[in-house]
């Protein structure tokens, strides 16, 4: 295993390495540089991800099918709804077992509707999202398991506060190839239905959240209903780049850091650690954003029933896109 950790922290080293590169030479502001007949890009307000959200004397309108929200995704929070691709030198803490795992997710909110004053107001939303495990070290990847979560988040914000409230329901299946090369493992129905709140604040690079939840009905019985969350969000001013302002105008690169830390009654109480670090492009007047990513999980893992008893310590690297 420590072989294996060492060399996987190297290859994520050389591929932050190969990151800064492409950055290269940044500038906050290349105003010299454009020609008076360049048109200006469309400014997009995007509540998710402003850096300000003054409160405002304008209008108060309701608006069906938001492409935005006024609350932000929490980032390292491992069942966040969202689209990645991850690899994984996973170590289970249980059985003494390494593995590398290949994660993958699908999934979004989906605004509904939503009554706001600028970016300060609420809206309510429809939440889906898929996501699985494969062992890579087996032919073919096999299938280890899959969650499928639905849900209804309310969302709310009022200057840099703001607020989530969601209840959703999860149901998590084993891999039938994972089950066939594992005759020994026992499956059982397990499934969860949650509401949670989450309070967040922004203050210009740095946002913090916390808050907890409840499951109001799970299988089997015996697991614990309560839980804690809180983290941290550091987004570092925006860069731009002259390698590639080229050939891709108008990307911008942000460094981000972020660490999601859960602490339930099934497992009493003890704190699951998720941290995440890279760089994210984005591009003015879109809504879109890419993300790399270095991650580190410490805790019960988060996904089926594993979550039940199965300790893992792992480290690897991922894509995020958000829409």
């Amino acid at each position: 295993m420590g072989r294996m950790v060492l060399f996987c922290v190297r290859w994520i080293i050389g591929a932050f390495s190969l990151m800064f590169l492409l950055v290269g030479p940044a500038y906050a502001d290349d105003s010299d540089n454009k020609k008076p007949d360049d048109p200006k890009p469309k400014e997009l307000l995007d509540c998710r991800y402003g850096q300000a959200y003054e409160k405002t004397d304008g209008e108060t309108i309701g608006e069906a099918f938001p492409s935005d929200d006024v609350f932000r995704p929490l980032m390292a929070d491992p069942k966040q709804p969202q689209f990645f691709a991850t690899w994984r030198s996973t170590r289970s803490r249980t059985d003494r077992t390494s593995s590398n795992i290949g994660s993958v997710a699908i999934g979004e909110n989906f605004g509904f509707y939503t009554r706001r004053e600028g970016c300060n107001g609420w809206q309510i939303s429809l939440l889906t999202g898929i996501f699985a495990q494969f062992d890579l070290d087996e032919k073919n990847a096999q299938l280890i398991n899959t969650d499928f979560n639905v849900g209804i988040p309310i969302t709310w914000r009022s200057g840099n506060w703001s607020a989530r409230l969601r209840y959703y329901h999860q149901s998590s299946h084993i891999g039938d190839e994972f089950l066939g090369a594992n005759p020994g493992f026992k499956s059982i129905t397990f499934i969860l239905e949650e509401v949670d709140a989450i309070l967040s604040y922004e203050y210009r690079w740095l946002r913090l959240y916390g808050g907890g939840g409840y499951l109001v009905h799970r299988e089997p019985a015996t697991f614990d209903r309560g839980k804690i969350q809180w983290g941290f969000e550091a987004r570092a001013p925006s860069l731009r780049t002259r390698i590639l302002g080229s050939f891709l105008d108008r990307l911008v690169v942000t460094p981000v850091l972020s660490a999601d830390f859960k602490s339930t009654q099934a497992h009493e109480w003890i704190i699951d650690t998720n941290v995440l670090g890279g760089f994210e492009w984005s591009r003015t007047g879109s809504f879109r954003r890419f993300r790399i990513m270095a991650t580190y999980f410490h805790g019960y893992n988060p996904y089926g029933l594993f979550a039940i008893n199965q300790k893992i310590e792992s480290i690897g690297l991922g894509a995020y896109f958000m829409f």
